[in-house]
């Protein structure tokens, strides 16, 4: 028997634990779970898995071939802190239910081919990745939509709306829009249920950097992780979500990832942070190079931006996520790098100067991904780029050190533009995608549906729903 598997079983018997909760991931990034009582719970679990209809799950099988097995991996045991019971809780992988093979378009699954792959090209050994968690606490939010309606309302006591409310005692104390940038107790109203969520975090395993009120005034925040390899960067980024959200449940808030929940106010990205090592000796740093980056770090980076319109149909992939891609929000819209530069596609932090910290800051994301996919996406571009020597200085992608937004239209208009909606996202992965066949990480058969259910179900959708601005715009014209 494995070892970590025999360490879970201990630590299931020695925590008298009485339910085990194996959680999974479908196509479009959202958590499933299944609850086991205790008595259920023996070695068998790590090899003939719990049986579930993959043709419930969005995106996994047909109806007349549903049949799955969910194997948890046995290194991600943690105790979770929201059930009355004692419940440990596991991070399954999706199988065949026949033959016990991974099911390859199960999201986990192609982030652990994508990390595979990696080493076999022999550019690195491994990768490690840090996204930062932007999120919005609000008090409260409804919406609703029929063929004679669309609405949604959202409050929150920080907010400067809200600096004449007199349905109950008013203490001021309320941000001002676009404000909120390290505010301060008593204008930071959440920073005790951020540092709940914060020891929640901390005590499923995972280090936490810091947190902060971020920029948006009615309650926008921030907690930043430090590196992990890429599968694993996954499954922290699920866990950290469900912490996120559960705490503020149970303190009666609401936290939505949305990239643009509030018009006018600032976005909510998910930049993540890339650095490579190959024989423990970082593969990104070269204290000659610009920015202290390596030949090997620029080529990646020129594979990233090269194949950027294509790879923001994984890493920006909601109707939403072009709302927040806009001028004015240190968003970016163009395919470019430099250092220090928050008007950048990516960023070179200024501050990451040891050759073990060296890294570039990928921008463009938010949460609305399915975080597997969106790393898996970023590392074969990066690949491609070291493969084929794509130099993004030669490509016209920088280095810009300079905000973007004040150079003259003539200029900006050199620059390659990251999609305006979904749409242009994904009729850019239509047409480039190549880079993600290879080593048979992604599916000819996983794009296409991705492609068709997107813009099907997702973009269509929006776009053919009258909105309430327009009653404003056309109603009497």
């Amino acid at each position: 028997m494995d070892e970590k598997i025999k360490q879970a079983i201990k630590f299931v018997e020695e925590q008298a634990v009485e339910m085990v909760d194996v959680k999974f991931c479908n196509l479009f990034g959202r958590w499933h779970h299944i609850t086991l009582p205790v008595s259920q719970f023996d070695e068998t679990l790590f090899s003939k898995g719990v049986a579930f209809d993959g043709s419930s799950v969005p995106g996994f099988k047909n109806l007349e071939a549903g049949d799955m097995v969910l194997i948890p991996d046995a290194s991600t045991i943690w105790i979770d802190p929201f059930w009355e019971q004692k419940t440990v809780s596991f991070i399954c992988s999706a199988h065949e239910a026949d033959t016990v093979e991974l099911f390859k378009n199960d999201p986990r699954n192609i982030a652990f081919r994508a990390q595979q792959y990696l080493k076999q090209t022999g550019i690195a050994d491994e990768s490690y990745w840090s996204p930062e968690f932007e999120f919005y606490i609000f008090d409260h939010i409804n919406y609703e939509y029929d063929i004679n309606l669309a609405s949604h309302k959202i409050d929150s006591y920080e907010a400067d709306w809200n600096t004449g409310a007199n349905d109950e005692q008013n203490l001021g104390n309320k941000i001002p829009r676009q404000g909120g940038y390290h505010a301060i107790p008593p204008l930071d109203h959440l920073y005790n249920l951020r540092a709940q969520m914060v020891k929640d975090i901390e005590q499923s395993g995972i280090p936490v950097r810091y947190h902060h009120h971020e920029v948006g005034g009615p309650g926008q925040s921030e907690i930043e992780i430090h590196h992990h390899p890429l599968l694993n960067a996954g499954d922290v980024t699920m866990l950290i979500k469900y912490i996120i959200r559960m705490v503020a449940n149970k303190f009666n808030k609401t936290v939505t990832f949305m990239p643009k929940p509030l018009y006018n106010e600032a976005g909510s990205g998910m930049h993540i942070h890339i650095k490579l090592f190959k024989n423990n000796k970082p593969v990104f740093f070269d204290e000659k190079g610009y920015a202290g980056l390596s030949q090997t770090a620029l080529y990646f980076i020129g594979g990233i931006l090269k194949h950027g319109p294509a790879l923001l149909a994984f890493t920006n992939p909601s109707t939403n996520s072009y709302k927040r891609l806009v001028p004015g929000f240190e968003a970016p819209i163009k395919s470019i790098f430099g250092l220090a530069n928050r008007s950048a596609a990516i960023r070179i932090p200024k501050y990451a100067t040891a050759p073990e910290e060296k890294r570039f800051e990928f921008r463009p994301s938010d949460a609305t991904c399915n975080i597997y996919m969106a790393l898996a996406a970023l590392l074969m571009a990066g690949i491609d780029g070291v493969e084929n020597q794509i130099d993004p200085q030669n490509e016209g992608f920088g280095p810009f050190d300079v905000n973007i937004f004040n150079l003259p239209e003539s200029k900006l208009n050199e620059i390659q533009s990251l999609p305006t909606s979904l749409f242009e996202a994904m009729t850019a992965l239509k047409q480039d995608h190549q880079f993600l066949l290879r080593g048979e990480i992604f599916s000819q058969e996983l794009i296409h549906n991705w492609i068709d259910y997107k813009i099907v179900n997702e973009y269509n959708e929006v776009r053919n729903r009258p909105h309430p601005y327009e009653m404003s715009l056309y109603y009497d014209s």
